[in-house]
């Protein structure tokens, strides 16, 4: 009777560490602003699991993507998710750079018939280091309408990347930074192996004086809330210039 009791409680505990674990978010998708919407998804990077976000908003002409999931499980149900909240598809994808945790869903669109774009120089770089492409390519900033939204991809210079370009939204105000901005509370620039340290804070400073007065300033891999983060960015990449020049 005892071992009976015993066995049941075993199997009680064993259920509820079964059901009472919660499995990691792969996708998160917050609201940022009218048809702005921010998705999160994750990957291992140096043993620590690294938060990557992008973007993408919802027009009468189907939705916009601003750079694609790291995860690579993901590509389909962020289309799956955008489809049931929205009931729309995507029609368009814009990576900002070269990295893997902008560009890697870029062939999986493709395929999908959506219209993938990255710039000249963006591609140059993919294809050197075996990245996914896109179809279009951009070779100037160029200004996109897209039902009733326009916005403007720009290129402000060498930092993070040699092609880093940033996202603008006039009437909402909003600047989408991707990787060329860091967190507010960022203690560095993250990875620099690709980057243009002496030339990185210049490039941010053209990203202030092009776009002076926004109110969202979406980064890649922290907290967006913070609309000091360019400017601490700024602060992190002299600091880094005058550590080179010693």
């Amino acid at each position: 009777m005892m071992r009976a009791i015993t066995l049941t409680l075993l199997s009680i505990f064993s259920l509820t560490n079964v059901f009472g674990q919660t499995e990691e978010t792969k996708l998160k998708i917050t609201p940022l602003t009218g048809e702005f919407y921010i998705y999160t998804t994750y990957s291992t990077y140096e043993g620590e699991r690294i938060p990557a976000n992008g973007m993408y908003l919802v027009t009468e002409q189907g939705v916009v993507l601003f750079d694609t999931p790291w995860d690579t499980t993901q590509f389909q149900p962020l289309l799956d998710s955008i489809k049931l909240r929205h009931n729309k598809s995507l029609s368009l994808c814009i990576a900002t750079h070269w990295h893997s945790d902008r560009t890697e869903g870029l062939e999986y669109y493709k395929q999908k018939g959506i219209k993938t774009y990255t710039t000249v120089g963006t591609d140059e770089l993919s294809k050197k280091n075996n990245k996914k492409r896109a179809e279009f390519l951009m070779t100037k900033d160029t200004i996109f309408n897209v039902g009733q939204f326009s916005f403007e991809t720009y290129y402000p210079g060498e930092g993070h990347t040699a092609d880093n370009m940033v996202v603008w939204f006039n009437k909402e105000k909003i600047l989408y930074g991707g990787c060329l901005i860091k967190g507010a509370d960022a203690k560095n620039l993250g990875y620099l192996g690709d980057a243009n340290v002496t030339e990185y804070a210049t490039t941010l400073k053209n990203v202030q004086q092009k776009f002076p007065t926004p109110k969202h300033i979406i980064i890649s891999h922290s907290d967006w809330n913070n609309i000091n983060s360019l400017k601490h960015s700024i602060k992190l990449a002299k600091k880094l210039k005058k550590k080179n020049y010693r």
